[in-house]
């Protein structure tokens, strides 16, 4: 694992109530940056997590608020940077699959206008809105934006076609902002295989045991994992930008 020495450094993570937004969190407060960790309100899962790293001597803070909600996303980004006092990276980490059960692709069926509506207001427009919000934060520091997307935004079902075409939105994205937001800040995004970690989707465990061994590294991918690259690509890679870096122990090969 790479050390990392980030003291003086500051970061916000969307969606660092678990999983992959917490691992990153947790590296990057672990490594000495300032961290403001945002998570849905009335979610304890974040408000304890905070908790825990700052009684380890880490300088985390909450910032709580909900991306999919327009108003609230940039208030939410206003008041981590009221904090910080200057923002060095975005973490896009918050998401949803907007589902307890993966939909097959053939079930046009169940995919809903309110599985749409969910899924494309966080994952799509909740990027968005906290890129626009930190935007000018971001450039004063000539900082960094890393996006979460997913190889399900590439070429894999995920778990429905409706998370799918915002993780390739959020792919996209990642590349518009970085012609929008250059030269002074670099815009990058990972796209995650199978994961294990809390994410709300009850894979069938013939599925998971499938994307392990279908995968070159014969297992599947932890959160730090992922947290690994999100901190390479924030504070390192300084040629790197507009790029989605699949994370995936060779499952898409």
């Amino acid at each position: 694992m790479i050390r990392w020495e980030l003291k003086g450094r500051t970061a916000l993570v969307t969606g660092g109530a678990s999983g992959i937004g917490l691992a990153t969190a947790t590296l990057l407060a672990r490594a000495g940056a300032r961290v403001a960790i945002n998570f849905l309100p009335g979610d304890g899962r974040g408000v304890e997590a905070v908790a825990r790293l700052a009684g380890e001597g880490f300088a985390v803070s909450e910032a709580p608020g909900d991306v999919a909600e327009p108003g609230a996303a940039a208030a939410m980004v206003e008041r981590a940077l009221a904090t910080l006092g200057r923002l060095d990276l975005l973490v896009n980490s918050a998401g949803t699959p907007g589902v307890r059960q993966p939909i097959p692709s053939a079930r046009l069926d169940l995919i809903t206008e309110e599985l749409w509506s969910a899924v494309i207001s966080t994952n799509l427009l909740g990027t968005f809105r906290c890129a626009k919000a930190a935007a000018p934060a971001l450039t004063a520091a000539k900082g960094a934006i890393v996006n979460v997307a997913s190889i399900a935004g590439l070429n894999s079902p995920g778990s429905s076609m409706a998370y799918g075409a915002t993780k390739a939105g959020v792919i996209s994205l990642t590349k518009n902002l970085a012609r929008a937001l250059a030269p002074a800040v670099r815009v990058n995004a990972v796209a995650p295989g199978a994961v294990d970690s809390t994410w709300p989707i009850e894979w069938p465990q013939a599925h998971r045991e499938a994307a392990a061994q279908n995968a070159l590294l014969k297992r599947r991918c932890m959160p730090e994992d992922i947290a690994e690259v999100i901190a390479f690509l924030g504070f390192s890679a300084a040629m790197v930008t507009g790029e989605t870096v699949i994370i995936d122990g060779g499952l898409t090969l």
